[in-house]
């Protein structure tokens, strides 16, 4: 299949660069459209208790979208101040699509006792059109923006995903911008040619451009995370510089042995093409555990990176033969070193580790475990303003908030939806668990609760909340929602359908590892170390972001808790890019055992993959490192947890765990009971030979 591949894309390079040109003029035109539809709302999951009471209210009092303001001034009870806030009140009254806008000075609790400071909430009219809407918005946000005060920041509501959206967009040009460039020199010094050193970048840009076009595609149908945006795109980008990497490193060692570019193109892919069609295959797979996971931006960001990676594996396998095809003979081959010197640092630490296999896993197992010990207090919740970037509208409106007014000041009650049936005594009950509990009617007979929890909206105290009204509820027809509720049965979701999604990951990654190899034993070795590199890089970013330590240093702060959607993401995420840098070597290893013993197979097959495992994750370093230069703390997390991972597998597991793990199994790492081996000689993916053919011209 892959030779077939190979041939297809060299016979008409041309076309089929001419194709990848139009796919990337779509991404980079069309697909860049899904800056303007981003949303926030993570914590949705269908059917879960709090999303169908939302949904009920929704139906029995459909309310509209809002918006606040914080205007900050050195006396906001002076005269000149009350006049500005008193026109713009009366001017947002009239604008079309305003329910309602609150006087701040007759309102209680919207002055700041300082009187430094004052709120002005806008509420929208219900069942506004999504065009009727936007332009209520604007207007409204413009008006408030035209207060003539020391400072006036307006967010939330339809603002928040809008102004989360131009900084998601403002953070991947910045990435790129630093990012590609850091790349490229890089390249420069792994091949020593810019003709080399750029074919990476262009497979590179086809990701990213992918990651645009198959997030606008999926915005059609659902929503799509404002978080999605940098996820995707470093992905993209970090997996297309390994894929080709990897194909351009193998090119010029076979240009070594063939003299027509176009042959030495077909053995390239009929050889690595394998390790990176396999390897896109387990970075799906291990991505396919999200959508196990009802909720709609774990499944969303699932299909989303699976998409990167298949295009860029695509692209790996397509557009870059094509263009070796055509400019590959201006590609020095890989120079011929003497025997023994070639990777001969890697070569050392295969030996050493194999010889001193007990002592290096004695050592390096509980290290990993020590650094593993913070995730076993790990907490996770929906998180607030913090997590954005002081630099941000809705976190400088955050910042004046808890500045100027009481802990609890525009927190999100707990809402309690008692139906019809609900008795007198039931309602009082919950209605004494909080203080200042305010009760409304609806239509029908129905009757709401809001209950006013301490402390932050997802905070211990607003989720003890939500755990005692449905105790206490009994077998009434109550039901409670709210972002505190939002997130009780979101962490109640993950804990329920996790064991699933591991267990659906880990049955295709050993499925496909046995492919691969054709053994029991070493996909069972390759899951167990990278669970260990995964759970180490895991617990350093609970150390950091959760706990505080050092997180200065990268421009965040402790929040007592990871953000909801970090975990799920870094998972995910680091198990595939682990399979990826496993399969370099074990490919490696393989052709060296066709030609020798089992264990200087690991020698050689480390000394042969070491380099381009170490440039691969330094890449990918790069440009995890570079999305982080963002400051959104969910993406400061996973770039950090994603960096970590890989650096630590790379380095680490797969320098010292794989050989000492491979010389204690010995013969044994490749065994598999007899019928298991039979099927897989039968129907097994093995290495394509590059079949005897007339050479063609090359096109230079």
């Amino acid at each position: 299949m892959l030779s077939t591949l190979a041939r297809a894309a060299t016979r008409r390079p041309l076309t089929v660069m001419l194709l990848w040109g139009v796919f990337l003029l779509l991404g980079f035109g069309l697909g860049t459209g899904v800056f303007g539809k981003l949303s926030d709302d993570v914590p949705d999951v269908p059917g879960t208790e709090s999303e169908v009471a939302a949904e009920y209210l929704d139906g029995l009092d459909p309310s509209g979208a809002s918006i606040t303001a914080v205007v900050e001034a050195a006396a906001v009870t002076g005269p000149g101040v009350r006049d500005e806030v008193g026109r713009a009140v009366a001017d947002l009254r009239e604008l079309a699509g305003v329910a309602a806008v609150p006087d701040p000075y007759a309102t209680r609790g919207l002055v700041a006792e300082d009187g430094r400071a004052l709120i002005v909430p806008v509420e929208f009219e219900g069942g506004l059109g999504d065009e009727a809407e936007e332009d209520a918005v604007a207007a409204a946000a413009g008006r408030l923006h035209g207060i003539d005060a020391d400072a006036v920041h307006v967010s939330g509501g339809p603002l928040l995903g809008e102004q989360l959206g131009e900084r998601a967009q403002e953070d991947v040009k910045n990435a790129e911008l630093i990012s590609l460039p850091v790349v490229l020199v890089l390249l420069l010094v792994v091949f020593g040619g810019l003709r080399a050193a750029g074919l990476p970048l262009l497979v590179a840009v086809a990701g990213i451009a992918g990651a645009f076009l198959g997030l606008f595609a999926f915005s059609q149908f659902t929503d799509i995370s404002v978080y999605a945006i940098q996820v995707t795109t470093m992905l993209g980008l970090g997996l297309a510089v390994d894929y080709a990497l990897l194909l351009l490193v193998r090119f010029r060692e076979e240009r070594r042995e063939a003299a027509d570019v176009v042959e030495a193109v077909h053995r390239t892919v009929a050889a690595a093409g394998r390790t990176v069609l396999f390897s896109g295959l387990t970075v799906a797979v291990s991505l396919a555990g999200l959508l196990v996971f009802p909720s709609t931006f774990l499944r969303s960001m699932g299909l989303a990176v699976a998409a990167v990676v298949v295009v860029d594996m695509l692209a790996a396998l397509t557009l870059l033969p094509a263009l070796l095809a055509r400019f590959g003979g201006r590609i020095a081959p890989a120079k011929v070193r003497p025997e023994g010197e070639e990777g001969r640092l890697f070569a050392r630490l295969a030996r050493f580790a194999a010889r001193r296999r007990v002592a290096v896993l004695a050592v390096v197992v509980p290290a990993l475990l020590v650094l593993a010990l913070p995730v076993t207090g790990m907490r996770v919740n929906i998180g607030d303003a913090r997590q954005l970037p002081r630099s941000t509208e809705a976190r400088q409106l955050y910042d004046a908030v808890e500045a100027h007014f009481p802990p609890g000041t525009g927190v999100s009650p707990v809402t309690v939806v008692l139906r019809p049936g609900t008795d007198a005594a039931t309602a009082d009950r919950i209605g004494a668990l909080a203080p200042g509990t305010e009760r409304r009617e609806l239509p029908g007979g129905t009757t709401v609760l809001e209950l006013r929890p301490a402390g932050t909206v997802d905070g211990a105290a607003a989720t003890a909340l939500v755990e005692r009204v449905r105790d206490l509820r009994g077998d009434a027809p109550v039901q409670v929602t709210g972002t505190a509720a939002q997130l009780v049965d979101f962490r109640q979701m993950l804990a329920d359908r996790a064991p699933w999604a591991v267990l659906t990951v880990l049955a295709g990654i050993l499925v496909l590892l046995f492919a691969f190899t054709g053994s029991v034993l070493l996909p069972l070795r390759t899951i167990a170390t990278t669970l260990l590199s995964l759970a180490a890089a895991l617990g350093a970013v609970v150390w950091v972001f959760q706990d505080g330590h050092l997180a200065g240093l990268i421009g965040a702060e402790g929040l007592g808790a990871l953000s909801l959607t970090a975990p799920p993401l870094i998972i995910a995420i680091a198990f595939g890019l682990a399979m990826d840098y496993e399969l370099f070597i074990l490919a490696r290893m393989r052709e060296a055992r066709e030609h020798g013993d089992d264990r200087e197979a690991v020698v050689t097959g480390l000394r042969r993959s070491g380099r381009v495992v170490t440039c691969a994750a330094l890449l990918l370093a790069v440009v995890f490192g570079a999305f982080m230069t963002g400051g959104f703390s969910p993406i400061l997390q996973i770039g950090l947890g994603l960096t970590l991972a890989v650096l630590i597998d790379a380095t680490v597991v797969r320098m010292l765990l794989v050989p000492a793990s491979m010389a204690l199994l010995g013969r044994h790492a490749w065994w598999a009971p007899k019928p298991l081996r039979r099927a897989h000689e039968r129907f097994g993916v093995r290495e394509e030979a590059a079949a005897p053919r007339t050479p063609e011209p090359a096109h230079r």
